[in-house]
């Protein structure tokens, strides 16, 4: 009996050992691709086909291929889409107007959310992966509270960051995956709170002929807009923290 936990207690510190250089290699190759993806998209210049002109220019074309392919068309979109996204690069707005145009305002929203859904938690799995372990260790004392408390209503703060255009996308997606949020939670959060900007941006790009900038989707009144829907989700957590400091009625 002694030999057999004597021989368990070996293996367990020689596989301990194994485990961790195994991981360490698993998080480079992530990162090398990550890194891959990013260099690729600068170095061949595709961010020259993510903006409004060239939108425009191809416009007839790409209405073309998605009538006469329409199911290749939505998954190459999808496909496309997500994967900018989990790439934390920059384009996904002219994605979301492509959305709209192509596939219309309703179904295009459908599109963009799945999309945009799936890379953002591709983003957040990764960031959490390569980055998290290392925070904690340097940082987790002093994160500990603000840990505890996202956690907590994590929900609801995601759904304001989300809602709010004032918070990048990407930054978003990153961040989160340092906390301790579950990931039903960031995936139901991200799925729901990215609806109306999705609908507002699908929904413009079906009169894109018209749209000569983003400033003209984005007004004033469309940013304080989203501001109030995304303070509404604040509302149960500041009226949670004003109930718990009264007093008890005797």
């Amino acid at each position: 009996m002694m030999n057999h936990e004597v021989g368990m207690s070996t293996s367990t510190s020689m596989d301990t050992p194994a485990a961790q250089p195994a991981s360490n290699r698993g998080k480079i190759v992530v990162a090398v691709l990550f890194a891959a993806a990013f260099g690729a998209f600068f170095y061949f210049d595709l961010g020259q086909y993510l903006s409004l002109d060239s939108l425009k220019a191809n416009r007839d074309s790409l209405l073309a291929f998605t009538e006469t392919h329409y199911a290749a068309s939505v998954a190459i979109f999808i496909a496309a889409y997500c994967l900018l996204v989990a790439a934390s690069l920059p384009g996904a707005v002219f994605f979301t107007l492509a959305g709209g145009f192509l596939f219309g305002s309703v179904l295009g929203t459908v599109y963009v959310n799945l999309a945009a859904t799936s890379g953002a938690t591709l983003a957040f799995l990764t960031a959490r992966y390569l980055l998290r372990d290392w925070v904690e260790s340097k940082f987790g004392s002093r994160l500990a509270p603000i840990q505890e408390g996202f956690a907590n209503n994590a929900f609801n703060y995601l759904m304001t960051l989300r809602l709010i255009p004032l918070f990048p996308f990407f930054v978003v997606n990153m961040v989160s995956g340092l906390t301790r949020v579950s990931l039903a939670t960031y995936v139901a959060a991200t799925a729901i709170g990215i609806i109306p900007g999705s609908f507002v941006f699908a929904y413009a790009g079906r009169q894109l002929g018209t749209i000569n900038s983003l400033k003209e989707i984005a007004s004033p009144n469309v940013l304080i807009a989203f501001t109030l829907l995304g303070l509404l989700a604040l509302v149960p957590i500041v009226y949670q923290k004003l109930t718990a400091k009264k007093p008890a009625v005797q």
